[in-house]
């Protein structure tokens, strides 16, 4: 609709007059300081993916994501972790981020858990967050934390008990 004239446009030989004001063409900052493009922010590294094929034994931690279609026997602890539909997990998870599809039995430890219509979780979930989908399968017990992932596996004693035993 609208178009630009190019009769007010600079040419390849215009003085600074010419400029436009606030126009910088120096290759300098407002305040002179040389521009350098910031260098581009690493790359996020892809999810671990342990297939549906694998069964591994032991202990799995990295401070990446991890995504489980086969079977650990062990804990795991990552940044987030996602149990896939066919998979099974035996052990504590320990996560920011927990995505149920899957079967985990142990205890499930995350700032954001979520289970799924498919999940099946026999032990107790500490959470700061929970979503629980219709559907899903959960036999143990919740326990919300400000900061499920501080204490470990220690549990925290209760005000209560604390002022019994003064």
């Amino acid at each position: 609709m609208f178009s630009k004239s190019k009769i007010n446009e600079p040419g390849p030989n215009a003085s600074d007059a010419d400029k436009p004001k606030g126009a910088d063409t120096t290759g300098k900052g407002a305040k002179g300081a040389d521009f350098k493009a910031s260098a581009t922010p690493k790359a996020k590294p892809a999810a671990s993916v342990l297939s549906s094929d694998l069964l591994i034994t032991g202990n799995l931690k990295t401070s990446g994501d991890i995504q489980v279609e086969g079977q650990v026997e062990g804990d795991i602890r990552a940044h987030l972790l996602t149990v896939g539909e066919g998979a099974t997990v035996k052990g504590e998870v320990v996560a920011d981020d927990v995505v149920v599809n899957g079967r985990i039995v142990g205890r499930v430890r995350g700032l954001k858990v979520r289970l799924t219509s498919t999940a099946r979780v026999e032990g107790d979930i500490i959470h700061k967050t929970i979503a629980i989908e219709s559907g899903a399968h959960f036999e143990g017990s919740v326990q919300r934390q400000d900061d499920p992932l501080a204490n470990g596996s220690k549990k925290m004693p209760t005000a209560a008990a604390t002022d019994a035993n003064s």
